[in-house]
């Protein structure tokens, strides 16, 4: 009886219109207030706990870092890196798309975010190539959805926090899963581009490839700083977020210096000579190896007893004084014989943008670019953490009047397996994906359906996989597909239009999500392999 009249209450409010966060804490307190013996006071013990949730602390700084890391820069030289990489091929520009969401996808962790920063830049450059605008814009709709698969992931973070499944496994589990995807999609527009005789972009050689990395690097350099530092134990998932945050605003107005204070502004002039050039720059990349190395090295030996700080600290000094000379050496133009040279010629950069760094320091923090950043930020942060707490009290509900446990054993006295339990909460994902938010429809369906899936043997992890692959297809599935609307607003097309040019490449991600589901260890392996298995308390 009482789980008929909740999820009526949820349905009812959500079909009047009612947000789906109102729906939710709304419902679950008429329950308690009408239909149960658990007390009122439980809504707020509910509501108190749920917001000290350590978890869900990680989700505002993972917005943030988003928010800094969605500038336009930082989607160029993604973009550049991306063509110079796989743009060679037929239909390369709109593969180099995919893997620009792909490798942006891994500094977001929000889909619309990724359609947002890449789009605007990828679909106009393929427009001026030759391809369709519906062409690239599925293209886009699709390539975006993995904003939410590759990790960094909110809905992830979501997941974890309805579930208490580790973070670090769930980002982990989205790395093997999130490049497939990405690969069955550039092969499904190889075909297409095959068939209709799509053009290609011409080869500009390794060099192209090494410059564009280079640029990007400071910004994918994040992607190791989040994955390697949970997995090497330098700090939980949470504090990976708040790292995230300050590194990405650090980059975004000191180094890229794409907003701020200094926008526009570079580190080196016209009139620096080359030799002051080849200086600064073989200072750059020395010093800039010995950083990397010193976190990758103790990544991969911090459970040696055989190596310590000093050897690390020392072998990487030697390899980045080989790099500062090597470097300086070829793009010099006195040799090696003029290092010493160049490198005091370069100090004047270093003086010169040392000196505006310090005077637009304090600068920064009160910059209009800054406070729109921040406050977008702190909209989708407060959205976000409005639906998790009043689902996290609708999880409560379900708990306390056990209509999980009514449900696992209506399922099981019909004969259900795990293999025909997964095919229902496929169905039951997919279509509740086409008519609510990613965050707010699994924090409603994660906890009736856990503990059923444990009772049938179903992998945590790989149930957590399973549900964010269908939120991605519910993003662009009418009529309320997220990155639906978001591709219609970018390239002006209605939405109509959007959802034919989105349909042909949504079958490829239906038969990614038939591959996830039944091929288990797709998700399973790599966090299991680093971080062993998860266990789950019945």
């Amino acid at each position: 009886m009482e789980t008929a009249i909740l999820f009526v209450l949820v349905l009812g409010l959500l079909f009047v219109g009612v947000p789906v966060a109102v729906s939710l804490g709304l419902s679950s307190i008429i329950l308690i207030a009408f239909f149960s013996n658990d007390s009122m006071s439980s809504v707020a013990i509910q509501l108190f706990t749920a917001s000290q949730n350590y978890t869900l602390l990680a989700i505002p700084f993972f917005v943030l870092a988003s928010a800094f890391m969605s500038t336009g820069g930082v989607a160029k030289r993604i973009i550049r890196f991306a063509i110079a990489t796989v743009g060679h091929f037929r239909g390369g520009l709109a593969m180099a798309s995919v893997l620009a969401c792909m490798l942006f996808a891994a500094l977001s962790g929000s889909s619309p975010a990724t359609v947002v920063a890449i789009g605007t830049i990828a679909i106009a450059g393929m427009r001026q190539v030759g391809y369709s605008k519906e062409f690239a814009a599925g293209i886009i709709a699709n390539a975006g959805t993995l904003g939410i698969l590759i990790p960094p992931s909110i809905v992830m973070v979501v997941y974890a926090a309805a579930t208490d499944v580790s973070v670090g496994r769930m980002f982990l589990a989205g790395v093997v899963p999130g490049i497939v995807a990405g690969l069955m999609l550039m092969v499904a527009i190889y075909i297409v581009a095959r068939i209709k005789g799509l053009p290609s972009e011409p080869w500009r050689g390794i060099g192209e490839i090494v410059s564009g990395g280079k640029e990007a690097g400071w910004g994918l350099f994040l992607i190791v700083i989040i994955i390697g530092g949970i997995y090497g134990g330098v700090f939980t998932p949470t504090e990976a977020a708040a790292v995230a945050a300050v590194y990405s605003f650090f980059i975004a107005i000191f180094i890229y210096r794409d907003m701020g204070p200094m926008a526009g502004i570079t580190w080196v002039n016209e009139t620096d000579s080359r030799a002051a050039r080849a200086g600064f720059s073989g200072v750059v990349y020395a010093v800039a190896f010995y950083f990397v190395w010193m976190i990758l090295s103790f990544f991969a030996t911090n459970d040696s007893d055989t190596v310590t700080f000093t050897g690390r600290s020392n072998l990487g000094l030697a390899i980045s004084f080989v790099i500062l000379v090597a470097y300086t050496t070829w793009r010099g133009d006195k040799g090696i014989a003029g290092v010493p040279s160049a490198l005091a010629a370069g100090l004047p950069i270093w003086g010169r943008n040392l000196k505006l760094m310090g005077r637009n320091f304090g600068k920064a923090f009160f910059n209009e670019d800054i406070r729109k950043v921040m406050v977008d930020a702190s909209k989708t942060t407060i959205m976000l953490m409005f639906i998790i707490v009043n689902a996290l009290l609708f999880a409560h509900v379900l708990t306390s009047e056990r209509i999980p446990d009514a449900i696992t054993q209506l399922m099981l006295g019909y004969g259900f397996t795990w293999f025909t339990f997964l095919i229902a909460v496929n169905i039951l994902l997919l279509i509740g994906g086409q008519f609510m938010e990613p965050s707010g429809l699994l924090l409603i369906v994660a906890p009736v359906v856990f503990p059923i899936a444990m009772e049938l043997g179903v992998d945590p992890v790989h149930l957590g996989i399973i549900m964010v692959v269908n939120m991605e297809i519910g993003m662009i599935t009418p009529p309320i597909g997220l990155n639906l609307f978001v591709t219609s607003g970018i390239t002006g097309m209605s939405l109509v239009q959007v959802v034919r040019a989105a349909m042909p490449f949504v079958a490829v991600l239906f038969l990614f999500l038939i591959i996830v589901t039944y091929v288990p260890v797709l998700s399973t392996w790599l966090p299991y392999s680093l971080m062993g298995p998860e266990l789950v308390t019945r």
